[in-house]
């Protein structure tokens, strides 16, 4: 089996897009290990299939696996580069300036501005409600949200603040994130007993009101680039806690989003995508 493919990234963090309209393609774990990996296959951080919407409601479904060949429920950054695979080419209209991505997260409204090649530029996301109930991360603790949170990690007991922001994630506050343990604390509490269904994991330094510096430990794939709904969560968990407003610019060690609660509790993620090369790769008929 030939597969194409496109080789894109939003900020560093990488995918395979494949093209799956017809919904020929049912991908097992390996196969996605495989492609994902970066000596062996192509190299990224996960595969995204582009396949048609199941809603009248949006006009495609994004179907997102992890590294490790696990499916997730949404991709921030992945959303911003299937904007810009389906804009690119020519899957929506030429004047088109918005769409809407099905993920298995929700819906995902997309506004988009293209370049003087009607080529998308930057895209804003709309990532919807955060969810803070423990139930709804999902989490095992007691009360209605998880926040600050004491939880004991090899390096000591640390405050968590538990945000869903269509996929799981846990915020920590440290002084100094190029210094934080991310590659100790991260894989700790992605698999951590009171996360059943895992989580991802955000070591956030506050700069100043309106910015804050992240590094991210995905669940399923280890230490990214960048983490689109990892930025949310962690913008989230800043103006609940008072040490930003609605509005700050997270930087990530891809890039920067600028991202924004808005007052009708809609958070929106702003940046941009882009394409690295295109292809085309044998995957056996065993693997797929």
């Amino acid at each position: 089996m030939q597969l194409s493919f496109s080789k894109m990234n939003g900020l560093g963090n990488d995918f395979v897009m494949i093209e799956d309209l017809g919904e020929a393609l049912e991908l097992s774990p390996e196969a996605a290990q495989w492609l994902c990996d970066r000596h062996f296959g192509v190299g990224a951080d996960g595969v995204i299939l582009v396949r048609p919407a199941t809603t009248s409601e949006a006009d495609f479904y994004m179907h997102y696996l992890n590294a490790d060949g696990s499916l997730a429920e949404m991709c921030g950054n992945g959303a911003r580069c299937f904007a810009k695979y389906v804009v690119d080419h020519g899957l929506v209209p030429a004047d088109a300036t918005s769409l809407v991505i099905e993920t298995l997260g929700g819906l995902r409204p997309v506004t988009f501005l293209r370049d003087e090649n009607g080529l998308l530029a930057t895209a804003t996301v709309d990532m919807g409600i955060p969810k803070f109930a423990p139930e709804e991360i999902p989490a095992d603790f007691e009360g209605t949200q998880v926040y600050d949170c004491p939880l004991d990690t090899p390096v000591g007991t640390v405050g968590i603040t538990a945000v869903n922001m269509g996929n799981p994630h846990v915020v920590i506050w440290v002084d100094d994130v190029d210094e934080a343990p991310v590659e100790t604390v991260g894989p700790f509490i992605e698999k951590h007993e009171r996360f059943p269904q895992g989580t991802n994991v955000e070591l956030a330094q506050l700069v100043d009101n309106t910015t804050i510096k992240m590094r991210v430990w995905e669940r399923g794939v280890g230490e990214t680039l960048a983490c689109g709904t990892g930025a949310c969560a962690v913008l989230v968990a800043g103006t609940l806690s008072c040490r930003v407003g609605r509005d700050a610019t997270v930087e990530l060690p891809g890039g920067n989003l600028e991202i924004r609660w808005h007052e009708d509790d809609h958070v929106y993620m702003t940046g941009s995508a882009a394409v690295a090369f295109t292809g085309t790769i044998d995957l056996g008929d065993e693997d797929a």
